[in-house]
């Protein structure tokens, strides 16, 4: 279970075990952030990916890495040279949204709302592709993970600027359940993540 910007970390761990396991079905569901602790829970999924710590005490969580919030604008932006931009700075810009609630884009607003600065949100989306395409047609400038437009970046498409003032760097988490049957797939694919975790801890001690 993931939500659409989670998609991106997964994407790797499932070529990983294709590669190992290639006759095995792999079902990766766009559930919202806020179900899949409950599900995982429940059974519904084996596996849930999030960017924060569930509140259930039945599951467990490996992180797989870090991610932090940008701005990201198009590459003739007349910020696009500067490595960081402030909260003021960004509410002067036309900022295309993502329209589905998420706790990131609550806490977003609410540091905006504390500093007395408009969001000035003027176009919403229904999804991360349409406002990375809209920030590629120079539409306005958009607030998201890094991850999800890593490879926008790489190709000079787009510019990530870091906000110092919001710091919205976060533990990106594999969350399963500490107990319980688990399939022969899905004890294989926690093994897979499990391994890569080791093997980055020997190369970064």
């Amino acid at each position: 279970g993931v939500n659409e910007a989670s998609v991106h970390v997964v994407l790797p761990l499932v070529q990983r075990f294709r590669d190992a396991h290639p006759l095995v079905h792999v079902d990766v569901r766009r559930i919202p952030a806020r179900q899949i602790g409950a599900e995982v829970a429940q059974g519904s999924l084996d596996f849930g990916v999030l960017t924060f710590q569930p509140a259930e005490p039945r599951l467990s969580a490996i992180v797989l890495g870090h991610d932090e919030l940008v701005m990201l604008v198009h590459p003739s932006h007349t910020l696009a040279q500067a490595k960081e931009v402030t909260l003021a700075e960004c509410g002067r810009q036309t900022v295309i949204a993502h329209n589905d609630p998420s706790h990131v884009r609550d806490r977003v607003l609410r540091l905006f709302e504390q500093h007395h600065i408009p969001a000035n949100i003027l176009v919403s989306l229904p999804s991360l592709e349409g406002i990375k395409r809209a920030v590629a047609l120079k539409m306005g400038v958009a607030l998201l993970p890094r991850r999800c437009a890593e490879s926008e970046i790489a190709r000079g498409e787009l510019v990530a600027l870091t906000m110092p003032e919001i710091r919205l760097r976060r533990h990106v988490r594999l969350v399963y359940r500490k107990a319980g049957e688990r399939s022969h797939a899905s004890a294989a694919f926690l093994s897979l993540v499990d391994d890569r975790r080791t093997d980055r801890s020997a190369k970064n001690p």
